[in-house]
């Protein structure tokens, strides 16, 4: 995967100045911000419709979105969200961290509206949120993780490759092919700085090895403006979702940083 998406990116590099608007999101308004936060709408439902059709991953789980920094001192507080479409404008409540659902509207999707954002595109990342009941505190069930990537994927949120990259990327990813490959580099988010990470699964036990870390440890100070790992670097780390020797109970158990570190 990572060799065919490389070869597109060169792809992309090569058409984005004779097809600098390849595909355009819904033209949309948004007061006072020039470069708006967009995401498909049908994208994000068809996230959510992946969730009912995987739903067995995480049978109790319930489902929300979450927006995430993606620049270093970037503050979420106050940040609102709408649907937004040719005559559709639809207000979405967020929560305090950040989290939110969506609800269905058939004229929204006739419209192909945009969830909008009141902050400027580089400053955010999206996320699914996929929470089983039970679950101990600061450990991440596998199954729950497997389905985010699912959703994630699916619902168009990733947001670490150049803009004008991302219709291109479309032609050669796919939710099953990405989170089902060793190779898939779906990145998951740490509450805190990360020390470790550690899987329980009945009698067995293992550490994440090192490249699992810190999105493997390759990042660069050219590439990590591509990745929406930027502000969360520390907390970042690739889960084996993709590796079913790992059952869906498996626990995720974290060992932070020291904040002195």
């Amino acid at each position: 995967m990572k060799r065919i998406l490389f070869t597109a990116a060169l792809l992309a590099a090569s058409l984005a100045a004779a097809q600098p608007a390849a595909r355009h999101a819904p033209s949309v308004t948004v007061s006072a911000t020039r470069d708006p936060v967009d995401k498909s709408y049908r994208k994000m439902i068809a996230g959510m419709e992946m969730f009912e059709r995987r739903h067995a991953l995480a049978p109790q789980a319930t489902l929300r979105f979450q927006l995430l920094p993606r620049l270093p001192g970037t503050g979420l507080d106050g940040v609102t969200l709408r649907v937004a479409g040719d005559t559709v404008s639809l207000p979405v409540p967020v929560a305090p961290d950040h989290s939110f659902t969506l609800e269905r509207n058939e004229q929204a999707l006739q419209e192909d509206a945009a969830v909008i954002a009141s902050s400027k595109a580089s400053t955010l990342t999206w996320r699914a949120q996929v929470r089983s009941p039970n679950v101990p505190d600061g450990m991440r069930r596998l199954g729950d993780l497997r389905l985010e990537c699912l959703v994630g994927v699916e619902a168009g949120l990733l947001s670490n490759n150049a803009q004008w990259f991302a219709w291109l990327g479309e032609l050669f990813t796919s939710a099953d092919s990405v989170c089902n490959a060793a190779d898939g580099n779906y990145l998951f988010f740490a509450a805190r700085p990360l020390a470790g990470v550690t899987l329980f699964d009945g009698n067995r036990s293992a550490n994440l090895p090192a490249s699992a870390l810190y999105a493997g440890g390759t990042q660069s100070p050219a590439s990590l403006r591509f990745c929406d790992c930027e502000a969360l670097l520390d907390r970042s780390y690739y889960a084996p979702i993709w590796d079913r020797s790992w059952s869906d109970e498996t626990l995720l158990s974290f060992k932070h940083r020291d904040p002195l570190e």
